[in-house]
């Protein structure tokens, strides 16, 4: 399972391809319906390409935790996946941070 819950209010999701993807962010889906409360970062430095199907996948659970009032971070973007986010406007709906490091400082100071 890619799921680590590094505190009671915090998991952290590392990533892979496809089909990989599909399956790591069913099990994303299945842990915030068991720990509502939970901020969550996904960590994608496992993956080189998105298709529309993950996207949607990721706005499902952009919509869980905004539903919770919990934070999601993604982390360990590549220039490729990037350049998906800026084209299709999800720069701006999504918090970035460099990696899972990072992303859990995030979450500590605020």
């Amino acid at each position: 399972m890619p799921i680590e819950q590094w505190s009671d209010e915090v998991c952290v999701a590392r990533l892979g391809d496809d089909p990989q993807f599909t399956e790591d962010m069913t099990s994303v889906d299945k842990h915030l319906d068991s720990h509502r409360h939970a901020d969550v970062i996904l960590d994608f430095s496992g993956v080189a390409f998105l298709n529309s199907t993950n996207i949607s996948r990721l706005l499902t659970v952009r919509q869980k935790t905004i539903s919770c009032d919990c934070k999601l971070i993604l982390c360990g973007i590549n220039t490729r996946l990037w350049s998906t986010f800026l084209t299709t406007g999800l720069d701006k709906v999504f918090t970035f941070s460099n990696d899972v490091s990072t992303s859990l400082a995030t979450l500590a100071i605020g």
